[in-house]
């Protein structure tokens, strides 16, 4: 059981440097950094001072735990998230959510970036995640069931909370910032999807893709926490005609949609504080 200790020495740890465990936790995708100028800092954390804490090596994230106030929100953002394709574990990969989990957080807000497989969806859009497909051929809970952490069998019928999709939409509706929902779909990486692979994506239901968020949502469910993830569209996966992409392509859009992105959290931030 090495790794539920190591997972509680990384609590402890931070657990050592904060004054106040924050209400939400928001994990930042490729390019969405950008939603941290938002945020009133206190803290910051780097990951390779957590003990047992991987390091983020993709393009685009820092690697960094920042606390800070949102709106007069505790908030805790992970400016940097870890991906399967990087060589980690799945319980690696999602050791943040189990640091959040026994900090006693509440919500995850998760971000990626996404292939818009959807005809309908044009790139620099942010699409409401209302449900997911694991295509990564792997599951952070395979092995023994840390039973205070969760059940053996957790239901995944509201993987994505409800009520907070309707603030989201709710928000946007508000705000006329267009916006998409549909289901995410996760293939492993690095690379991207040939246009077989988004065919069959899409056949199978999905509206966007990427290579992450699946797993985090898995435990953050198995963990208790409620959860809002929403997509920044960042190009059109089409299989038909599918034209070369580049991470730094990718990157560049997220950047444009984060702000998009922030606004929507902080709106739902500030109604459920009204709650």
């Amino acid at each position: 059981m090495g790794y539920v200790e190591d997972v509680k020495e990384a609590v402890k740890f931070v657990e050592s440097k904060i004054e106040k465990v924050p209400k939400v936790a928001i994990v930042l995708g490729s390019g969405l950094s950008v939603i941290k100028d938002a945020v009133e800092v206190s803290l910051k954390i780097k990951y390779s001072d957590i003990p047992h804490f991987p390091i983020s090596t993709a393009p685009g994230h820092a690697g960094e735990m920042i606390f800070g106030k949102w709106n007069g929100v505790d908030v805790v953002l992970m400016n940097g998230r870890f991906h399967y394709y990087e060589g980690y574990s799945m319980k690696e990969v999602t050791m943040p959510i189990r640091v959040f989990q026994l900090l006693g957080i509440q919500y995850l807000f998760l971000t990626n970036a996404a292939g818009g497989l959807n005809h309908s969806f044009e790139p620099g859009h942010p699409m409401i995640i209302t449900d997911h497909i694991n295509f990564m051929g792997d599951n952070p809970l395979i092995g023994k069931n840390v039973d205070e952490w969760g059940v053996r069998f957790p239901d995944m019928s509201h993987a994505y909370n409800p009520e907070l999709i309707s603030l989201a939409e709710e928000t946007c509706k508000e705000l006329a910032l267009e916006y998409y929902k549909g289901i995410y779909i996760a293939f492993t990486g690095p690379n991207f999807e040939t246009p077989a692979e988004l065919k069959m994506a899409r056949y199978f239901g999905a509206d966007a893709v990427g290579m992450s968020t699946v797993p985090e949502v898995i435990v953050a469910n198995h963990g208790g926490l409620k959860v809002l993830a929403i997509s920044s569209i960042t190009d059109r996966a089409i299989p038909e005609g599918l034209e070369p992409l580049t991470a730094e392509e990718v990157i560049e859009v997220a950047e444009k949609t984060g702000k998009k992105i922030a606004t929507i959290f902080e709106n739902v931030l500030t109604k459920l504080e009204r709650k």
